[in-house]
């Protein structure tokens, strides 16, 4: 389930087990179905602070900040190995 934050605050989210969800202002993340039952999470939605906007991922999408892959810089190809910098 994707969840937003509507407040121009971060906000945390807590979760099921202790874990917490960070939110910037706008911003959307992801949470289990069943972590949209957790009673301090249902507060924060009754409240208007967070919304939920749908019930699984997007295809083809992800919010800024939610990960992803990181590609290399234009220039010369990475041969994948180890960067040694500094006195040898």
């Amino acid at each position: 389930m994707e969840i937003s934050n509507t407040t121009k605050l971060p906000l945390r989210v807590p979760l099921p087990g202790g874990k917490k969800l960070h939110l910037g202002p706008g911003r959307t993340g992801q949470v289990s179905p069943k972590a949209a039952d957790h009673p301090p999470l249902k507060k924060l939605l009754d409240e208007g602070k967070i919304e939920i906007m749908g019930g699984g991922r997007s295809k083809g999408s992800s919010s800024p900040g939610s990960g992803g892959s990181v590609k290399p810089s234009q220039g010369a190809p990475s041969s994948g190995g180890v960067r040694h910098t500094g006195d040898r």
